[in-house]
C-alpha cells in the first residue's frame, strides 16, 4: 500500500486537496473530531501518516511513507535524503530576519558582532550569517520566536513570515528575507526508483495535475 506522510498545521488542507485531484481522498483528517494518526483512502489503495511537519522527510528518508507534502524551509532547514519532485506552489511565506520596530538597525549587516538571534532554523540562519560575514551567536528557541527581542534576549530573530501580522502585533518589523517557502512533494529515493506501490503513476498524475493548474495560471 502506496504511504503519504501528510504534515500538520497549515499545509494539511490543501495538501488533501491536491492528492484528492488524483483519487486519493484523505479527508477524514480534517473532520473536527478526528484523533487518528493514520488514515486509509476511501479507495483502500494509499494511507496517510499525519504527523508533525519537521517530521515528513524523516518519515519519507526512512521509507515508512513513499510520498510526502512539506514546507521548503523544512527541507533547507534539515537537509534530509529525500528526492525533491516538484515545487506545489501552495503554502507560501518567507524566512526573515527581523528585529524590534524601535531597533536602530536597518539590515542584517547593522547588526552588531556577535549579538544573539533567536530562532527555530538554526542551521539556516547560521548560514546566512556566515554568507554576509557577520559574526552573531544563534539562540535556538522553539516557541514563540518573537519573545526574544521583546525580552531583551537576543537582537534579532530569524523566523518564517506569511503575512506579518504577528511581527506586527508585538512591535517587530522584517529587516530582510532570506529565502521564499512553498510547499514540496518529496519522495523516497529508492521507492521512487523501483516504482514501489505503483508510486510513478501517481507521481505522474500528481505532477499532470501541477502542470495544468500552472498553465491555467500562466492563461
Amino acid at each position: 500500500m502506496l504511504t503519504i506522510a501528510l504534515p500538520k498545521g497549515a499545509l494539511l488542507k490543501d495538501s488533501i486537496a491536491y492528492f484528492q485531484q488524483v483519487g486519493l481522498n484523505f479527508d477524514a483528517l480534517l473532520e473536527p473530531d478526528n484523533r487518528q494518526l493514520q488514515v486509509v483512502s476511501r479507495d483502500g489503495v494509499a494511507r496517510a501518516l499525519l504527523v508533525r511537519a519537521q517530521d515528513v522527510p524523516v518519515y519519507v528518508q526512512y521509507g515508512q511513507a513513499q510520498l510526502g507534502i512539506v514546507g521548503y524551509d523544512v527541507l533547507r532547514e534539515k537537509t534530509p535524503h529525500v528526492a525533491q519532485l516538484a515545487d506545489l506552489g501552495f503554502g507560501r511565506c518567507r524566512l526573515s530576519v527581523a528585529v524590534k520596530a524601535t531597533s536602530p538597525y536597518r539590515s542584517a549587516r547593522d547588526l552588531p558582532p556577535h549579538c544573539r538571534v533567536a530562532s527555530k532554523f538554526v542551521r539556516c540562519a547560521n548560514a546566512f550569517f556566515q554568507e554576509l560575514d557577520v559574526p552573531v551567536d544563534i539562540v535556538p528557541l522553539y516557541g514563540s520566536v518573537e519573545l526574544g527581542p521583546l525580552t531583551g534576549m537576543a537582537e534579532a530573530i530569524v523566523d518564517l513570515v506569511s503575512t506579518g501580522r504577528t511581527l506586527k502585533e508585538n512591535g517587530l518589523v522584517e529587516l530582510e528575507q532570506i529565502f521564499t517557502s512553498t510547499a514540496y512533494l518529496i519522495a523516497h529515493p529508492r521507492s521512487y526508483r523501483l516504482n514501489i506501490a505503483g508510486l510513478g503513476h501517481y507521481v505522474k498524475c500528481l505532477e499532470g495535475y501541477r502542470n495544468r493548474m500552472e498553465g491555467r495560471a500562466s492563461a
